[in-house]
């Protein structure tokens, strides 16, 4: 039987950040019981009397007092709520078999709760309903108008803003959505402004980036995804003052990503190409073959092989934790892929 539509950009959403993992994403199951062991968020005084009203793709919401109990349903969404130190009552794994769901650059946020972890299967509004949340949170949880009917009668509902394609919310919009929900809207702000400070310091500090294509490309099912700027990944490269080129946004379409085939790896003939998979063979494996070693970004070396599974995770989630450990990682290197010079040895990004 062939799978519906939501099911497949589903499965390509898990796929894409780290091809390797393509396989046992659909069987992943929750890795906590039923009951809910993380502490219910501290109530926190409103930023502004009354209930706040959130428009998104399905309609609006309205949160009529700061949340006590979030559960998080989007794939990334545990991240912006942390980060304004809140804990949810229930997160949804993703890929990467890290504790709680969460990982390292958010972890110590958790303040040793334990939240419960939902499969990062289809949402289940039973899982959902028994934490008793009193907002949902999914603006990365690719959630249907039927999810979203299903889960707004549980409790307030937040799904992803109609203006972008599914799961390609800017890590600001997610982050100020999130915070107005919250009650946080000020403490939103300045984070958003903290990392985009450092964004500007890194691009103020490298004009060799202005104007140079540069694409992310994830490796899987014989393919090259390659990332747009629809896409966290596409965005931070931008943020960086690099482009996109035109040829693969059109193949996008109304994609967050261009697949392209081994035949047609000119498509990413850029001044910096990142490899991205757990699997450094298979990156390895690209890298020798004659059609890539015949492109101009492989003979000048400014292809860059991403395999570590962290770094990746960091430039996949995109949030005001994860990105200021993604940039101390990665500009150094993309400095290296863009100084200009072929003889300057490129490294693969790893954790410091």
């Amino acid at each position: 039987m062939a799978r519906s539509p939501r099911s497949r950009r589903a499965t390509a959403r898990r796929l894409l950040t780290v091809a390797a993992v393509i396989a046992s994403l659909a069987a992943l199951t929750a890795c906590g019981d039923s009951s809910p062991s993380a502490a219910p968020a501290a109530a926190t005084p409103a930023a502004a009397a009354g209930p706040v009203t959130i428009e998104h793709k399905y309609g609006t919401t309205t949160i009529p007092a700061p949340p006590k109990r979030v559960v998080s349903v989007g794939f990334t969404d545990q991240d912006p709520v942390l980060a304004l130190g809140v804990v949810p009552v229930g997160i949804r794994d993703w890929y990467g078999d890290q504790p709680d769901a969460t990982w390292p650059w958010a972890h110590d946020k958790l303040g040793g709760a334990k939240p419960t972890v939902l499969s990062a299967a289809e949402i289940d509004p039973e899982a959902v309903a028994a934490l008793k949340p009193d907002l949902i949170v999914g603006l990365s949880s690719g959630m249907t108008a039927k999810d979203y009917a299903t889960l707004s009668k549980i409790a307030p509902t937040l799904a992803q803003p109609k203006q972008y394609v599914d799961y390609g919310t800017p890590w600001q919009e997610a982050q100020l959505i999130i915070g107005k929900a919250l009650f946080k809207q000020d403490e939103a702000q300045a984070l958003v402004d903290g990392v985009e400070a450092q964004f500007a310091a890194a691009k103020a500090a490298h004009p060799e980036f202005d104007g140079a294509t540069a694409v992310f490309g994830a490796l899987g099912n014989g393919l090259v995804y390659a990332y747009t700027d629809q896409d966290s990944r596409g965005r931070i490269l931008k943020a960086l003052g690099t482009t996109v080129p035109q040829q693969l946004l059109t193949l996008a379409g109304d994609k967050f990503y261009a697949e392209v085939s081994t035949e047609r790896l000119d498509l990413l003939d850029t001044d910096a190409l990142v490899l991205l998979s757990t699997d450094a063979s298979a990156i390895s494996k690209l890298q020798s073959s004659k059609v890539f070693k015949g492109l101009r970004v492989s003979k000048e070396g400014r292809d860059i092989p991403m395999s570590d599974l962290v770094v990746g995770a960091e430039a996949g989630f995109a949030s005001v934790l994860s990105i200021p450990a993604f940039l101390d990682t990665f500009v150094p290197v993309l400095a290296d892929a863009l100084d200009g010079d072929p003889a300057t040895a490129v490294k693969a990004p790893a954790q410091s």
